[in-house]
């Protein structure tokens, strides 16, 4: 008992040993989706096409994540969840193969659509599934844990990918899922619990779903125009949208007419943690995903790195995620979201307002600094946010708390990306091509990720504060 204590203060073996088997089931996804975009311009050789066609394989694959949210929450309400999530993981190798094998550019997007239609489901259930396990009072350790394939994503990924690439071939990739698959499926299935259906009485919300579906791909879609043209004023991103928005008004007077029985209930919104999470989550999103993207970019056209060398270069940032990830867990847990999310934003602050002064002559010493400060304060924004939208809710709402969720996340890091991509891309073509006009345009975009960083300290004065609950009791 004491070894156990040590290794994990107050968690009980059975719920650690189910937590770290859920995250050993989202490593593959996680990975999978950085390490694709070292390869493609390996795919536009091998497969003789354009960056255009080859784009989809990675567009296809988050729109097809974007329609499984939805379908996530009818499966956990009707089957078991264990089955559900191990299934959708087996699955995930398989298909693996698949794309390993794929004989045209046509196929391997086949496949791809097909992968990020899995992936969609594992994500949605693996958060879902881990409050379940854990319970409301020691939700934000588990969170801790099982958030690790987060990280290990965007540190490695693209070190893992840029090094199989240029050793084996991209084909490896996708094989490299199936040793993964094979390792995680035994451990799963000894180690994680039946799930009983969280409302076996809930009937399939057909129009909700496709509904909420076609929403979230008509409004990523369009978001990943602006990103393409480097500007939201284009005819495609106007259209889609527009589109996007008349589904989801759609589905607001759909949700009235059926009474809140859908697959996302809009009273969930009612709930002032659940709202304040949600923004926070949508805004932390747009703040954290948006300069992952010019990041990298920064280090090869500032730095002249190569693409490994600009990955490597990243690794202190992950590295703070990872050394902070078991205290803000505990925090989470002893005084609630509000005072974890409001630190954690003023050290976010210190470390992402440098960027807007850097320069091609900054040191890398300084830099890893800078990266690794601002890497220690994201998981005190994300988890906490993440922990208290499930905060009081039942065991009944769990499944569409978890669309939601997945929902919000999936537009903010979509909107994030294309946002701050397109800023820096704006500023560019409006300067001459130097050095100096270079950096004025990544210097915008990380100014934009700074401000909305500190917007979001308005939602975070409505989560969760223990110590004034427990000053109450």
């Amino acid at each position: 008992m004491t070894k156990d204590k040590v290794k994990e203060p107050g968690l009980p073996k059975e719920i650690l040993a189910a937590s770290w088997a859920i995250a050993l089931g989202a490593i593959a996804p996680m990975l999978d989706s950085t390490m694709v975009n070292i390869a493609i311009d390996t795919l536009i050789k091998d497969f003789n096409t354009t960056l255009g066609i080859v784009q989809w394989s990675i567009t296809g694959y988050v729109l097809a994540l974007a329609i499984a949210v939805p379908v996530s929450g009818w499966l956990m309400n009707k089957f078991n969840g264990k089955k559900i999530f191990i299934g959708a993981v087996i699955a995930f190798g398989v298909i693996s193969v698949f794309i390993g094998f794929s004989w045209d550019i046509f196929s391997f997007i086949f496949f791809r659509l097909l992968q990020g239609f899995s992936a969609g489901i594992i994500t949605t259930l693996m958060m879902t599934l881990l409050v379940k396990t854990a319970g409301q009072e020691r939700l934000g350790r588990v969170m801790a844990i099982v958030s690790t394939p987060m990280i290990f994503g965007p540190i490695f990924g693209p070190v893992i990918g840029g090094f199989i690439v240029q050793g084996a071939s991209w084909h490896w990739i996708f094989f490299i899922n199936v040793i993964i698959v094979l390792i995680a499926a035994p451990l799963m299935m000894k180690y994680i619990p039946d799930f009983e259906p969280f409302n076996k009485d809930s009937k399939l919300d057909v129009l909700g779903i496709i509904n909420l579906s076609l929403m979230s791909v008509a409004l990523i879609y369009g978001i990943t125009k602006a990103a393409d043209h480097a500007s939201f004023n284009n005819s495609q991103t106007i259209l889609w949208v527009g589109i996007g928005f008349v589904l989801a008004v759609m589905y607001l007077v759909y949700d009235r007419i059926r009474k809140n029985q859908t697959v996302l209930p809009m009273n969930l919104f009612r709930q002032k943690t659940f709202l304040a999470s949600s923004i926070g989550l949508f805004l932390a999103n747009i703040a954290i995903m948006g300069p992952m993207i010019i990041l990298p970019l920064f280090f090869i056209n500032i730095h002249d790195f190569t693409p490994i060398q600009a990955s490597l270069a990243l690794i202190p940032q992950g590295v703070g995620m990872l050394v902070t990830r078991p205290l803000i867990g505990k925090l989470i847990d002893r005084i609630g979201a509000k005072y974890v999310v409001i630190v954690s934003l003023f050290i976010s602050l210190i470390g992402s307002i440098p960027l807007v002064f850097i320069t091609d002559e900054t040191s890398m010493i300084w830099m890893s600094i800078i990266l690794f400060i601002r890497g220690t304060s994201f998981g005190g924004i994300n988890l906490p946010l993440m922990s208290d939208a499930y905060t009081g809710l039942d065991s009944k709402q769990l499944p569409e708390a978890g669309v939601g969720i997945n929902i919000i996340e999936n537009l903010g890091s979509s909107f994030g990306s294309a946002a701050i991509a397109t800023v820096v891309a704006t500023v560019m073509i409006g300067l001459q091509p130097t050095v100096f006009n270079g950096l004025k345009a990544y210097h915008a975009g990380f100014l934009v990720s700074a401000i909305v960083t500190a917007m979001i300290f308005v939602p975070s004065l409505f989560l969760t504060d223990k110590k004034k609950n427990n000053n109450i009791g």
